[in-house]
């Protein structure tokens, strides 16, 4: 794990801030270069589909012009839900880092069972909690501004 593609990932996050969405940030890497990134939209585009690894994983692809993402990493500014968890275990990806593990038990089970091996994709290597502080407090000050 890289720290560098990681603040990548917290400077996307931050876009997300600025938009009034939940700031979460996601960075594709493969062979040791940024591919794509992406933040959550899903206010700005009124679609549930708009979460940072969706857009991510859509901008990989066209970069990469395949839906296999073999050999890419992700790095994301917090655990991904079981839709995005589901996303990129169908890309193959290799790695998923994320900075804090969420905070819901169940969503957490779901997503360590999404990332085992299966009949048809390998195991993703998942890492979680890696920079909580950090992504806690972003997302605390931004519920905080919500709720004032």
């Amino acid at each position: 794990m890289e720290d560098r593609f990681m603040k990548l990932a917290f400077e996307c996050a931050k876009k997300a801030y600025q938009l009034n969405e939940v700031p979460i940030g996601a960075v594709i890497v493969k062979n040791g270069e940024v591919i794509a990134t992406g933040y959550n939209k899903k206010e700005s585009n009124c679609s549930v589909l708009e979460h940072a690894e969706l857009i991510a994983i859509r901008k990989a692809e066209e970069k990469l012009h395949n839906w296999r993402l073999d050999d890419c990493d992700m790095y994301v500014t917090l655990d991904p839900c079981p839709m995005c968890a589901s996303a990129i275990k169908q890309s193959r990806f290799s790695h998923v880092y994320s900075a804090l593990s969420n905070s819901d038990e169940n969503n957490s089970n779901i997503i360590q069972s999404i990332f085992l091996t299966d009949h048809v994709n390998p195991c993703i290597i998942f890492k979680s909690n890696l920079f909580p502080d950090y992504s806690q407090k972003l997302l605390r000050n931004f519920f905080k501004n919500k709720r004032i």
